[in-house]
């Protein structure tokens, strides 16, 4: 029987997601035994001191989870594999369980953009990694469209300084799109901005990362949030770490946990347009992308011209109707590819691409690849 020590909490919903793919794989490939130390169990001795005890007493066989980066070295006397669950920094020698922080972060971008936003800011804690690069990602892809771009950083435990992010959140220029680390940081924004009166989403659209339900949907609004694909990160760690245990490599390995979608909710549920029947329709697309859209009928909701409303529409979205469509579709196309095991046919036609000839085209025009190639592409993991 394997066992594994998990230096893994459960307050979250980011750990819960990874307990379950671990629990997964081992269930499929065990029997498995786990022994979970939380992050706040100190113990005479200290957290790091006391597993290494325990492990040898165990026999344990890994270790999957958070450690303080000045403690790893103890960790590694034990002579097992060891799994770091990414904090401040990744490891140049025991595996990672991390993460494409700097995508989420251009995810983010990106839909905020497609927003038509021009005003941008961000939200998260100092020296942490995931929140460093998913900043930078943010950043780079809002800053190249010339993009107006604020931070604020908190320290690491810090009690948040609710006067000074008040004072930030009310000198940004808005509408503005603000992109907070993760979800927990989102609340606390819209906490923030319920006390002083700031409305979400007409002043600021606050998006968040985890898609942590029970987070998000007690904020008022509840709050948009980018879905990790969490539950395989842990899967495929375990499947590497078993290789490990099984003396078939003793190569470190980098587990990435990939962003997935964007669950949209009322925090985030607005578009920078002006013009109102530019916003209809947008509005009408979206809700109906996977019909029978024709431009003509699409058209018969506003009480204007075709042209007219043509210019409009490409004025304000810098794209056709007809192209707005396709796009949209190939959106949720892309995001069923990645969260299901549905043939790609079976998902296009869900999606509204009735010619089974066209979409292929469509979608290597869109993302430069075909549905095959992205679904593999975005779905392993990398040693």
């Amino acid at each position: 029987m394997i066992k594994v020590i998990l230096l893994i909490d459960c307050a979250s919903e980011f750990d819960r997601k990874l307990l379950r793919g671990i629990m997964k794989y081992s269930k499929e490939n065990g029997p498995w035994l786990f022994y979970r130390i939380p992050s706040d169990f100190r113990g005479a001795k200290g957290r790091e001191e006391w597993v290494m005890e325990w492990a040898r007493k165990w026999n344990a066989d890994a270790v999957i989870g958070r450690c303080d980066e000045d403690k790893v070295g103890l960790l590694g006397q034990l002579d097992i594999p060891i799994v770091l669950q990414n904090n401040k920094t990744r490891s140049d020698i025991y595996s990672n369980l991390t993460g494409d922080y700097i995508g989420t972060g251009r995810l983010a971008a990106q839909y905020f953009q497609k927003k038509l936003f021009t005003n941008y800011a961000f939200f998260g804690v100092r020296g942490i990694i995931w929140s460093e690069e998913r900043c930078k990602g943010f950043r780079d892809a809002v800053t190249s469209s010339w993009g107006e771009f604020s931070v604020f950083n908190v320290e690491p435990g810090e009690t948040f300084e609710r006067d000074r992010i008040l004072s930030w959140l009310k000198d940004l220029p808005k509408p503005v799109a603000l992109f907070c680390c993760d979800d927990a940081h989102a609340l606390y924004i819209t906490e923030t901005c319920n006390m002083a009166g700031i409305r979400i989403p007409e002043e600021i659209s606050v998006l968040g990362v985890d898609n942590d339900e029970l987070l998000c949907g007690i904020s008022d609004p509840p709050i948009s949030s980018v879905e990790l694909d969490v539950e395989r990160g842990g899967y495929n760690t375990c499947a590497l770490l078993h290789r490990q245990i099984l003396g078939r490599t003793r190569q470190p390995f980098n587990v990435v946990i990939n962003p997935m979608e964007i669950i949209q909710r009322q925090s985030s549920n607005i578009y920078n347009i002006k013009d109102p029947n530019v916003s209809k329709i947008v509005d009408y697309i979206d809700a109906n992308y996977n019909s029978n859209l024709d431009v003509n009928r699409i058209l018969e909701i506003v009480p204007l011209s075709r042209r007219s409303i043509e210019t409009k529409f490409k004025k304000e979205m810098g794209t056709s109707i007809y192209q707005y469509i396709l796009k949209n579709r190939v959106e949720h196309f892309a995001h069923l590819l990645l969260t299901s095991d549905r043939p790609v046919f079976e998902i296009a036609d869900e999606v509204g691409f009735a010619d089974n000839g066209n979409f292929s085209r469509v979608f290597r025009k869109i993302k430069g690849c075909s549905p095959l190639e992205y679904r593999q592409n975005n779905c392993g993991f990398r040693q």
